[in-house]
């Protein structure tokens, strides 16, 4: 109780330091100059790495999973989740948490069109003002547009079909409203999207399925803004809907009860036939106060969010025959349900963010606030509530930066005090409901987080970082239902008495000119959560388990490589002052990873990637994409036996009126080479072998229309829908 008393106190004095007079570093006159700043489909930050999508139609042609997938140096599987050059992924939606991983996170990101996202940033180094549980590094997927003075529209939409067993179709369209008065201003982004599609498995010869799957999402964000003088307040609400059918054939062996005596198991060759449906519904409300100074470098911020989410899971068998082995007697079960999950996920949170300059060293800056999170996740199954799971989080951070000539600093910590409880249910065999308490977690915390970075030249600098940061089991995790396709010898679970993870994350860093860089990072882990998954007899078991302690070292570099190197002196190419929108060139990445885990030997993996674009005549753009992840290397518990991520992508590009229209005609996965063949390698029990292959290739049309507006007047307005980030940059300018 002290502890958080200690926190919400500390919060109190930022209102009142606020109103404190500051000294302000006086900033140089330059005359002549005018800056035009272009996008960059790559850019290097000190702390992160910035990918745009809006200008990149590679990348924004499909849903916004997919376009994650050829991201260089990220690693997106079915089987362990999301990792960047190394390191685990806390996944972000516009500045806050989803909360969510596994299947529900593919199945939330395969529901938004990637045209939708305006840019992803992968936070590499998470400094103190963003909660410690962001673990290893943070993908903050940001969705915001610009809003215009008077009424503006910009249409999107997306074509695609596959073409293996049947003809399948997918489908995206979305608008954005953008309009301002006197008063106020106001954003509307809506969009829907359909998807049919195909994945069929093999679970170690034991299950073989194949399922087609339909699924159906629509999508509202809506945003408010009030300019009270200088200050401004921002009301937000969003919502997220989606609905998808699985349609599943299976056959394979199962112990199977015998007709004649259930209590009696017997080895039995199966067909059956599967329907089942997700229905998840996420709304996000979250007010914004931002009160700003006659010194535009000292800031104030107040937010209060509120998201739920609700999520319904049903399966149900039409019919299950075949024979059992000993002597082919034949069997025909009724059709049943065989699972019926419900989840609730309630967050409610508020935020105090202040900034402003200091007298340090040459310049300097100091940074706190704090963070008060409250959520309940309760999980239902056939109506038994057999999850009830609270925790609460009160924190507060400082930090200082400074600059020294060449040389940049930062030096935070954030205090974290944690409170987690809860209980399960089961139901034994003899139909009794046994409650036991969640493992407890209560502790204080403080996470350290320290940068220095050496500027070598203009936009040539290295960098070292430290920090230390906790990663709470997700919800997804801790979920004792199963909430994907369940065969006769499948057992999936969540681990409700999963323990935080704590990690100790280093990394040098040499980044030139915002493309080119070169790392090396270490992430030491301690109750790392993964996922086993094993074989006893005929049935296989899906489980979340703790690591004890797990290292993962990652070797990364990244050149471009533009092609005018070979008709061009290097020093007009070094200057690199060129528009990379309108030039040829290529972008090589590579990155080699390993897992330490003890008593488990695995070999690192290698992972490639590179994207060349070529200018063709009448400016159309070509880009190809290809990805490939080496086999036989070990990624936690389970050894990829082929390569996996291999795949190769076309896009042609083309702009019409005055840039106003862009259409795009792509062509993925051409080679039809993305497929996922791994085995499990669990410390006990016998291991699995796993296959999956989704209907990856597809062809498709995109376009992108930005209806103009009449008024030859209109400006451009900030970010309002669920713009959370603070807009200043801080004092550490990589390379500057």
């Amino acid at each position: 109780m002290k502890k958080s008393l200690f926190t919400l106190s500390l919060l109190s004095t930022i209102t009142i330091f606020s109103q404190e007079k500051t000294t302000t570093v006086k900033e140089k006159e330059i005359e002549g100059v005018t800056i035009t700043k272009t996008k960059k489909a790559v850019e290097q930050k000190a702390d992160r790495t910035i990918f745009d999508f809006s200008e990149q139609p590679q990348l924004n042609n499909g849903n916004v999973l997919e376009g994650i997938k050829k991201l260089p140096g990220l690693l997106s599987t079915d089987i362990a989740g999301m990792m960047y050059q190394g390191k685990m992924l806390d996944v972000y939606l516009n500045g806050r948490p989803l909360n969510i991983t596994s299947n529900e996170l593919n199945s939330f990101l395969e529901g938004m069109p990637a045209n939708s996202v305006d840019r992803i940033e992968v936070i590499t180094q998470p400094g103190a003002e963003f909660p410690a549980t962001s673990g290893g590094a943070i993908m903050n997927i940001i969705t915001n547009k610009n809003a215009n003075k008077y009424l503006t529209a910009t249409y999107s939409g997306n074509y695609s079909f596959t073409n293996y067993d049947k003809f399948r179709s997918r489908t995206s369209n979305s608008i954005n409203l953008n309009a301002r008065n006197k008063i106020f201003g106001w954003q509307l982004n809506i969009g829907q999207n359909y998807r049919e599609s195909m994945l069929n498995t093999n679970q170690d010869d034991l299950l073989l399925s194949n399922s087609d799957r339909t699924g159906r999402g629509y999508f509202a964000k809506s945003g408010l803004t009030f300019d009270l003088g200088l200050d401004r307040l921002l009301l937000n609400y969003d919502i997220y809907h989606n609905y998808n059918n699985n349609y599943t054939s299976s056959n394979g062996l199962a112990d199977l009860a015998y007709y004649l005596n259930p209590s009696l198991t017997k080895e039995a060759y199966f067909e059956s036939f599967d329907i089942s449906n997700t229905n998840n519904l996420r709304q996000e409300a979250v007010i914004t106060y931002q009160k700003r100074f006659d010194d535009k470098s000292q800031k104030l911020d107040f937010q209060l969010g509120y998201t739920q989410s609700d999520s319904k899971f049903n399966q149900d068998n039409i019919f299950r025959n075949g024979f059992y082995t000993d002597d082919h007697e034949t069997f025909s079960f009724p059709g049943s349900n065989i699972l019926k999950n419900n989840s609730l996920m309630r967050v409610t949170n508020f935020k105090v963010d202040y900034s402003q300059p200091i007298n340090i060293l040459d310049a300097g800056k100091v940074s706190f606030g704090g963070l008060y999170e409250k959520q309940n996740f309760d999980t239902e199954s056939k109506g038994i509530t057999n999850l009830e799971y609270q925790r609460q989080t009160a924190s507060t951070y400082l930090e200082f930066q400074a600059k020294l000539k060449k040389f940049d600093f930062i030096l935070g910590s954030r205090a974290e005090n944690y409170d987690i409880s809860g209980i399960t249910r089961t139901i034994d065999s003899t139909n009794t409901i046994i409650q036991k308490d969640l493992i407890p977690f209560s502790k204080f915390k403080f996470f350290p987080n320290a940068s220095v970075q050496y500027n070598l030249m203009n936009q040539v600098y290295v960098a070292a970082n430290y920090n230390k940061k906790i990663s709470l089991p997700s919800i997804s995790a801790l979920n004792p239902n199963n909430t994907t396709f369940a065969g006769p010898n499948t057992q999936i679970n969540g681990n409700p008495n999963l323990q935080p993870t704590i990690f100790d994350n280093y990394e040098l860093k040499l980044s030139a000119f915002d493309y080119a860089f070169i790392g090396y990072n270490v992430s030491s882990a301690k109750n790392q959560v993964a996922q086993i998954i094993r074989r006893d007899g005929k049935n296989i078991y899906n489980e979340q388990v703790n690591i004890s302690n797990m290292t993962i070292h990652n070797f990364n570099v990244g050149v471009p490589v533009p092609f005018m190197i070979f008709s061009k002196p290097l020093s007009e190419i070094m200057k690199f002052d060129f528009n990379p929108d309108k030039i040829n060139f290529m972008y090589l990445y590579a990155g080699y990873q390993k897992h330490n885990i003890d008593n488990i030997s695995n070999k690192g993996l290698w992972i490639f990637n590179i994207m060349t674009q070529v200018i063709l005549p009448k400016d159309i753009k070509l880009t190809a994409n290809y990805s490939y992840i080496t086999a036989k290397s070990g990624y936690f518990y389970f050894v990829a036996e082929k390569p996996f991520n291999n795949s190769f992508d076309l896009t042609l590009t083309k702009k019409f009126m005055d840039n106003r229209l862009t259409l795009s005609i792509f062509a993925n996965d051409i080679f039809n080479s993305q497929r996922m063949y791994v085995r499990s390698n669990p410390p006990s029990g016998q291991s699995v072998f796993l296959s999956n292959k989704y209907d990856t290739r597809n062809f498709g049309l995109s376009v992108n229309y930005k209806i103009p507006t009449r008024n030859k007047l209109a400006k451009e307005d900030p970010n309002i829908l669920n713009n959370t980030k603070k807009e200043d940059k801080g004092i550490m300018q990589p390379g500057q």
